[in-house]
């Protein structure tokens, strides 16, 4: 064994369980979960969530099986990495481990029944980022197959497909909330912990109370059903798993989506949604709600993909700030066309868990990719940006957004393939919460400075802190 494992308090353990509040899925680990009494809760099955281990770091999740099932672990990182994980009942020593070395790290353990279980990583060497997936049975299937609902404009609502996976709270018909056409807003956030105001405030102010919300994945569970509704006062919330391009085109999935006044695109893989959507009645469903006056949105990934120009790493390790320097056309940095058409994001690129992951290099790094006339919008985690229909744009959430665009003043000193990222005086503007901007003029109330990039330098950014 490269360690030894120590085993759970029980009590402690069942302590944790009663006290968690299930939350929406997370997207990515938070600090501190060094111990089992600090195990990040909100895991959804399928659902991946990003980290980082570094130099004496454990990281802890929590999780509960509805029913006996398989749970299918994997943890990838950089292949110089070693990191391992360990999973344990409320009770007991490990019941099954990942330590081979392997990058992903997988393994596959049989529950015999509903329980809680934890997950410990650990790292044996290196440091660095990690991406955890674990898939367990979970609640199955809510809302009823039947055909029905109020027709608002929109008919009868088809039945539902028997493959297709869906978690209703509140009534399944529409509310037939009046909109004001071609007022539709968009909601950009940057991963992690949700932003509560952002939906209780942002969204509501538009759409109203009593909405018919829709959460759309491509795998994971009804963690927003519950969370949704309650600040919101909805009318309902309905989260659909369309995971596949068949699924995207059913008639069921096109009417849910377009009866809804607000449509939220959860944290996942933005290239699965570019794979599963593009094309598919998913993509104009949602192009509906935008132009009819709703909001249409999303968190980590769900945030790439209102991009019009969308990060598509797609099956490629993610971007990392300090290699895409060195190189400006760097294997990691691909894009793909937006699915979507939103005024007050044409031209732009977008980035999330952004000063948390060190992401300013690779997103200055990427506009220089693109014509002059792009620009970026990055947003730290539990932050976001609501942006209206006239470009105006308010931040929320507890960290900053940042836009990054070209004046006269910036200069593309050398980009080119196998060199060095050399680009200077690109305008940084900061956003905290409560700031506003204009993304037509860029007139804002955050604080501006250049930031320059220079690849062949081990500190490559000028100034030195960015941020």
């Amino acid at each position: 064994m490269k360690k030894i494992i120590m085993n759970m308090v029980a009590t402690l353990a069942t302590a944790l369980f009663l006290t968690t509040n299930t939350h929406a899925c997370i997207t990515s680990e938070s600090e501190s979960n060094d111990t089992e009494s600090q195990a990040n809760t909100g895991i959804c099955s399928g659902t991946t969530v990003e980290g980082n281990l570094s130099r004496g770091d454990i990281d802890w999740f929590v999780f509960d099986v509805a029913q006996a099932g398989s749970i299918d672990i994997s943890l990838n990182h950089n292949s110089r990495d070693d990191f391992d994980w360990a999973l344990y009942k409320t009770s007991g020593g490990a019941v099954a481990t990942g330590e081979t070395g392997s990058a992903p790290e997988t393994g596959r353990y049989e529950a015999s029944s509903a329980e809680t279980y934890f997950l410990k990583l650990t790292r044996y060497s290196g440091r660095g980022w990690y991406d955890l997936n674990v898939s367990f049975p979970n609640t199955g299937d809510g809302g009823d197959n039947g055909g029905g609902g109020a027709d608002c404009g929109y008919g009868i609502r088809p039945s539902k497909p028997n493959n297709l996976t869906s978690y209703v709270t509140g009534s399944e018909s529409d509310s037939c909330t009046n909109l004001t056409q071609s007022d539709g807003a968009v909601l950009l956030m940057g991963g992690g912990s949700d932003v509560d105001s952002a939906f209780s405030n942002r969204v509501v102010g538009h759409v109203g109370s009593n909405a018919d919300v829709v959460v759309l994945r491509t795998s994971g569970s009804d963690g927003y059903n519950s969370y949704l509704q309650g600040l919101m006062a909805a009318d309902s919330v309905i989260t659909l798993i369309v995971d596949t391009r068949n699924k995207a085109n059913e008639d069921y999935v096109d009417w849910v989506i377009r009866s809804a006044e607000f449509v939220f695109v959860a944290g996942g893989d933005q290239s699965d949604y570019l794979n599963q959507w593009s094309g598919t009645k998913v993509q104009s469903a949602l192009q509906h709600v935008f132009d009819k006056g709703g909001v249409i949105g999303g968190t980590s990934a769900g945030m790439a993909l209102m991009a019009d120009s969308v990060y598509d790493p797609d099956g490629i390790l993610g971007a990392i700030s300090e290699e895409v320097v060195t190189d400006y056309c760097h294997e990691t940095l691909n894009f793909s066309n937006g699915i979507l058409s939103i005024p007050m994001l044409n031209n732009a690129l977008t980035d999330t868990h952004f000063a948390e992951r060190d992401r300013m290099g690779r997103t200055v790094v990427s506009l220089a990719q693109h014509s002059t006339d792009h620009f970026a919008i990055a947003a730290d985690e539990n932050t976001s940006l609501f942006v209206t229909s006239n470009n105006s744009g308010v931040v929320n959430g507890s960290g900053n957004v940042y836009v990054f665009r070209e004046t006269a003043s910036t200069q593309r000193q050398l980009l080119t393939c196998g060199s060095p990222v050399q680009y200077s005086n690109v305008q940084r503007i900061r956003l905290s919460p409560g700031n506003t901007i204009n993304l037509s003029t860029f007139s804002h109330s955050g604080s501006a400075i250049d930031i320059s990039i220079n690849g062949n330098n081990n500190n490559f950014y000028s100034p030195l802190n960015p941020y």
